[in-house]
């Protein structure tokens, strides 16, 4: 199974990308904003899904491992495959997704092509679900104590803030010291997300 490729991109397309490794050329699908990061002559490592079936072998490639986490996330999802997996997160981040989820915005799915109402609405309960079952009990038992001086209001975006960060692979543990020095009182999910992300940098 390929984790990542790494070398030299020798063609560009509006949704797929040609990595030169050792001398084999490999098509790899990716999404818009991957494009635009993406120079051709210059080495870089994509984290690569692969899909087999009878008649196809189609890889999708990914300049972080928490956009290919996403992708694994959206298309484990009932009547979610990779064409919309891509579309989704050819509009919006890790974080943004996450939050999403925890939120249950569902106008951040809905915003991409090919995604309605009604898979927008299974995208959030099937994915709360397993974030929420994701994360180990004794993280709970972490995340209750660092919110404990947060108000009402700012303790449910602080709660919904560190599932969100859980599910872009930070620990609880390494999470709560950070926010204790971040003012969250007032902040929204995602600010208190994007705040957190710069000590993470």
């Amino acid at each position: 199974m390929l984790y990542h490729l790494e070398g030299i991109v020798t063609e560009l397309n509006p949704d797929s990308a040609v990595i030169d490794c050792g001398g084999v050329g490999y098509e790899v699908a990716v999404t818009p904003n991957t494009v635009s990061a993406l120079s051709l002559g210059e080495k870089y490592r994509i984290y690569i899904i692969e899909s087999i079936g009878e008649d196809y072998y189609d890889l999708y490639g990914f300049l972080s491992v928490a956009e290919k986490k996403w992708f694994r996330l959206l298309t484990s999802v009932s009547g979610v495959g990779p064409k919309a997996g891509m579309s989704i997160l050819s509009f919006n981040t890790a974080d943004t997704l996450a939050a999403a989820v925890i939120n249950g915005d569902e106008k951040v799915f809905t915003a991409c092509p090919g995604v309605g109402k009604k898979i927008a609405q299974r995208i959030i309960l099937e994915l709360k679900d397993k974030i929420a079952k994701s994360i180990p009990a004794s993280d709970r038992t972490v995340l209750a104590a660092g919110a404990k001086s947060v108000s009402p209001a700012s303790g449910l975006a602080y709660d919904e803030a560190v599932t969100a960060l859980n599910v872009l692979g930070y620990n609880t543990a390494d999470i709560v010291p950070i926010l204790r020095q971040i003012n969250v009182e007032g902040k929204n999910t995602q600010e208190i997300i994007r705040e957190v992300l710069k000590f993470m940098v």
